[in-house]
């Protein structure tokens, strides 16, 4: 029952990871994301059942518009691959838990923050207070040990972030700060820090990296969401392990 379990999980996670491509595209334009249906942005044609299925549909019709044949952007692929990953990722290891719910939630936020911030640099407020009750009352139901942790975690997380941000008198985006405060309230302080620390270093190795790509100086933005999500995520699952790893070195 476990494999099936988790491929169900897969399966959501890729009907989720479309959904959370549209969160992540309108809230941060201020649209519903009920209205108007899925379009294409190119012709404004109204996409039906044949453009909606996740994954298939973007191989079927080659990334393109099956009316105008604009290119479809692949991070609607994506998001729809790493969320069906992640949800399956997520049953296998954790079962069918209350924590289950917690990393479910956790990863949801994540995934949408990316498609918001690799779209528009933006993390919106909307979607970090819609997870914020969610999250906390999943920390309620699934305390981490000991339960003031999630407390003192979510201080911490945005405390240093908002330090950082007045010291590089605004090199941190209040998003960044703001995420970081759920951050910490789902994995307590240690793997919050240990979180802040992976996630500085991904969004170093990735600058250096889009920054040569595209031949920029370095006042160039690049979106941070993206590599606090990564971290945060690989924290979740093995930021035990890696504390271990690392107290084991010493």
């Amino acid at each position: 029952m476990e494999i099936v379990y988790t491929v169900f999980a897969f399966i959501f996670g890729l009907v989720f990871g479309s959904f959370f491509n549209v969160v992540g595209l309108r809230v941060p334009k201020k649209e519903s994301i009920s209205t108007p249906p899925s379009h294409c942005t190119n012709c404004q044609r109204r996409l039906t059942l044949l453009d909606l299925i996740p994954v298939f549909s973007y191989i079927f019709l080659r990334g393109k518009c099956r009316t105008c044949h604009a290119k479809i952007s692949p991070i609607y692929l994506l998001t729809e691959i790493i969320t069906g990953l992640l949800f399956a990722l997520t049953v296998w290891k954790l079962g069918l838990t209350i924590e289950t719910v917690v990393a479910l939630l956790f990863i949801s936020l994540l995934m949408i923050i990316v498609v918001s911030d690799f779209a528009y640099m933006l993390i919106p407020d909307k979607v970090l207070l819609f997870f914020l009750p969610l999250l906390a009352l999943g920390r309620i139901f699934s305390p981490i040990d000991p339960w003031w942790d999630s407390i003192l975690g979510a201080v911490v997380g945005f405390g240093i972030l908002y330090l950082i941000a007045v010291i590089s008198n605004g090199g941190m985006g209040g998003g960044d700060i703001k995420l970081f405060f759920l951050i910490g309230l789902v994995l307590g302080t240690l793997n919050t820090l240990l979180t802040l620390f992976l996630a500085a270093f991904i969004g170093m190795i990735v600058g250096i990296i889009v920054l040569k790509v595209r031949n920029q100086g370095r006042k160039t933005p690049v979106p941070f969401g993206p590599s606090i999500a990564l971290a945060a995520i690989i924290v979740y699952f093995y930021g035990e392990a890696i504390l271990d790893w690392y107290a084991n070195l010493f």
